[in-house]
């Protein structure tokens, strides 16, 4: 709860934003988006949870989220471009197809970024063809798999 908290805080959702959450795991994270009335897209790689975490919402009678399993480093580009980005997995390196999707003017983006063993908890704001990153913590999460990201392995499927 606490980093749901922090990554919650420094993405600064305002009712109304369109919100893209990479990794919707349990939708824990999906359902605090949802109660500040922001429009949430949310990308599960594993389809298992992303059917489990829709049910959930779903009983919880959260209607302002979709789900789709699928690559989160590729984002979601049909319904792009977002006013916010929230990655809830390790990147070694920030996904350009999540930078490309995120709104041109005051967009902003949150991921932890770096070596599997310990990330970067970085914001990055976007102006026009600009973007800024501020560091604001250390941390660790399990890694982002996919084409833009970490490469799966046999034993990740």
């Amino acid at each position: 709860p606490y980093m749901v908290a922090v990554m919650t805080q420094a993405l600064g959702v305002e009712p109304g934003h369109r919100v893209l959450e990479i990794g919707t795991g349990s939708g824990y994270q999906t359902a605090v988006l949802a109660v500040l009335d922001a429009e949430v897209y949310s990308i599960e790689r594993v389809p298992e949870l992303a059917q489990r975490a829709s049910a959930i919402l779903a009983d919880l009678d959260i209607t302002n989220v979709r789900i789709r399993a699928g690559d989160g480093s590729l984002g979601w580009p049909e319904e792009a471009p977002f006013d916010r980005i929230l990655v809830t997995a390790g990147a070694p390196s920030m996904p350009q197809p999540l930078l490309d999707q995120l709104a041109t003017n005051g967009g902003r983006l949150v991921a932890p970024i770096g070596p599997r063993e310990m990330q970067d908890l970085v914001v990055v704001w976007r102006h026009g063809t600009q973007w800024v990153t501020e560091k604001l913590l250390e941390c660790r999460f399990v890694p982002l798999l996919g084409r833009e990201a970490w490469e799966l392995d046999a034993e990740q499927g």
